[in-house]
């Protein structure tokens, strides 16, 4: 990987990386280890690699990842197969995707599958490690340009959204903070920019997305951002 350097979007010391538990999945012995060692060297605790689908699902359930930095084209199981299965299993999992492809359809499957963030192999080493970093606490990260089309995507699906259950329970009352903060992250900000938007901390923001995630019994940001947009909490 090169060393071309890039705006950190969230400050991570050197100490909270070492506590956040990474694995490298990637069918390429070389690339695999490369990563693995960048991200090594970065701080963070490199857990374990894998080289195919069903490796990388063993693995990952006997060591617990925090972050797990995910190829798409493997042998056995497909990327998006690993990442369902991993964050079906461990809603906690963050998944970052880091592939050679760009194309929209692998984008939007990753992300509908339960990624966090999508980066391209081109990505130098310094955004790599800023996007592990990023992705730990919980923050999206895209390869410039996709952001916008991930959310495009979040407007789409919310414009037909499934009929509620006959006996769908109310929903939840949030809190009037927690409702701004959903109208942000509806808006694609990251936690850093609505932090800053509102003058509060970073892990205040994560707080109040886990307590919203929570009240309304949902999984992670992507299912967070069409709850938002189908209420219209986006402005649109």
């Amino acid at each position: 990987m090169n060393e071309q350097s890039t705006e950190a979007a969230t400050e991570v010391t050197e100490e909270q990386r070492q506590s956040v538990r990474v694995m490298v999945v990637d069918d390429h012995p070389m690339w695999r280890d490369a990563v693995a060692r960048d991200l090594a060297a970065a701080g963070f605790d490199v857990v374990a690699t894998a080289g195919d689908g069903p490796q990388a699902v063993r693995r990952a359930q006997a060591v617990s990842p925090q972050v797990l930095v995910l190829d798409l084209n493997l042998p056995g199981m497909p990327g998006v197969q690993v990442c369902r299965e991993l964050v079906g299993a461990d809603p906690e999992l963050r998944v970052l995707v880091l592939s050679a492809s760009g194309e929209h359809a692998d984008v939007l499957e990753a992300v509908k599958s339960g990624a966090t963030g999508y980066l391209l192999k081109s990505a130098s080493t310094q955004e790599l490690t800023d996007a592990v970093s990023r992705t730990a606490v919980g923050d999206p990260v895209f390869t410039p340009g996709l952001a916008g089309l991930v959310l495009g995507e979040y407007r789409r699906l919310a414009s037909d959204p499934a009929p509620a259950a006959p006996d769908e329970p109310r929903a939840p009352q949030l809190t009037d903070r927690e409702t701004e903060v959903l109208r942000l992250v509806a808006k694609g900000l990251s936690y850093k920019q609505i932090a800053e938007r509102l003058v509060i901390s970073h892990r205040t923001v994560q707080n109040h997305v886990q307590n919203t995630l929570g009240k309304l019994q949902l999984h992670n940001r992507v299912e967070l951002v069409r709850y938002a947009i189908e209420r219209g909490l986006d402005g649109s």
